[in-house]
């Protein structure tokens, strides 16, 4: 470490450059995915993490008994560490460029933001209910948001503003990919992942695809003045 007569002497060009910051992701981003560990960390220490799952949970059969909060509260509770950490992992890689997106073009671009990933997983709980239609399956997870958010980084990309169009090759090589593991998932099976209970792969679709095409609505409502 230079003393400071020698550290005036340095030109200002040969200053230090300015520090990256560790973690770049922005702070919606890290709450969210933050949300999830913490979460998970407090259901693991119940007595029986198994029935804070189901009490939170999904299935398509609340649907017609008229309830309808599961569709929110199965978001944030989780399979086991695994599941958790995915999906944490995965809102931290594609909600970053989503974010970023709606903070600089939409009117409160945190709120946005939130209610897209919320709309993305509600709508793949939905799309899976429509295939099992009053099964008494139950849904946990933040994957089907998760996969929201993912479609729609597709259309980010290769772009360096703007919205990549559906027919670019990024898009569709995206969203064909998603599509084969996941129809892999669904013959294979990947329950270890998950705590042992089957993966919804058709909620990681529906909830891929509403990201996908929803991103423009969503920016065009939530557009700045």
């Amino acid at each position: 470490m230079g003393t400071m007569a020698e550290d005036q002497g340095k030109p200002e060009a040969e200053a230090a450059p300015p520090r990256e910051p560790a973690i770049r992701a922005p702070w919606p981003v890290l709450l969210l995915s933050g949300s999830f560990l913490a979460l998970y960390a407090l259901q693991s220490t119940a007595v029986s993490p198994e029935a804070v799952a189901a009490r939170f949970a999904f299935s398509p059969l609340d649907l017609t008994d008229g309830r309808w909060g599961g569709l929110i509260t199965a978001m944030f509770v989780h399979g086991g560490w695994p599941h958790v950490i995915l999906n944490a992992l995965g809102a931290l890689a594609f909600g970053t460029p989503i974010a970023r997106l709606f903070a600089r073009d939409a009117r409160g671009g945190a709120i946005s933001f939130f209610v897209f990933f919320l709309v993305c997983g509600v709508l793949s709980s939905l799309g899976y209910a429509m295939l099992h239609w009053r099964a008494p399956y139950m849904l946990v997870g933040a994957s089907g948001g998760v996969s929201g958010l993912m479609g729609a980084a597709s259309r980010l990309i290769d772009r360096r503003s703007g919205l990549a169009p559906f027919r670019s090759r990024t898009v569709v090589s995206m969203a064909v990919a998603w599509v084969l593991v996941n129809l892999a998932i669904g013959v294979v099976g990947l329950g270890g992942v998950s705590g042992g209970a089957p993966i919804a792969w058709e909620a990681h679709l529906a909830g891929y695809f509403a990201g996908l095409f929803l991103l423009a609505p969503a920016l065009k409502l939530f557009t700045k003045a």
